[in-house]
């Protein structure tokens, strides 16, 4: 792999990185603790990720039980839970909160998955552009005349290479979680 690649390795790591976390978020009509990444409860003054007041645990496959490790902010949990707009039917237990996650319907399907599908369209337009920064990095390098015209063509085939095998994982990614969010 050449230096121009290896420079932007990390860019190329950290796309890759958000769409898996951004698609954590959609929906597959199971229960996911990842489910509640964003949610921040507002308690004693600050606000805080709901990970870091409770433990979150998966009894069944469309329930989620948080249990506040302080039994005095489950009133505000539950407000941020709801608040969050997850799509889930929030219940207070008195010392738990419990997440039932409903059924998705075909129509509901159908929109998770067209929103996959941005989400990866957009991180194949953020490969493009540290794609094309190498580019130009390797185009610039040639006109100073410190790589030679046989090294340009080179490195730019190494580096159309490499952006085929990230779109690839990109695809893959993809692909699970549309294959998760319409198995039924």
């Amino acid at each position: 792999m050449n230096k121009y690649i290896e420079s932007k390795q990390e860019e190329f790591n950290k796309v890759i990185d958000f769409f898996k976390k951004d698609i954590s978020n959609l929906r597959t009509g199971r229960a996911n603790p990842s489910m509640l990444d964003g949610v921040q409860v507002e308690v004693y003054g600050t606000r805080s990720p709901l990970s870091s007041l409770s433990s979150i645990s998966i009894p069944e496959a469309r329930s989620i039980i948080i249990s506040p490790w302080d039994k005095n902010v489950l009133k505000e949990i539950e407000k941020a839970v709801t608040s969050a707009d997850l799509g889930v039917s929030v219940v207070n237990e008195g010392d738990k909160i419990r997440l039932t996650v409903p059924q998705l319907t075909e129509e509901n399907r159908r929109e998770l998955v067209k929103k996959l599908n941005e989400k990866h369209e957009a991180s194949r337009i953020s490969i493009r552009q540290v794609r094309d920064e190498i580019k130009n990095d390797i185009e610039e390098a040639f006109q100073d005349k410190e790589i030679a015209e046989d090294n340009k063509f080179r490195f730019i085939k190494e580096l159309e290479e490499e952006v085929g095998l990230r779109n690839n994982e990109l695809k893959e990614i993809r692909d699970k979680k549309e294959e998760d969010v319409m198995r039924i």
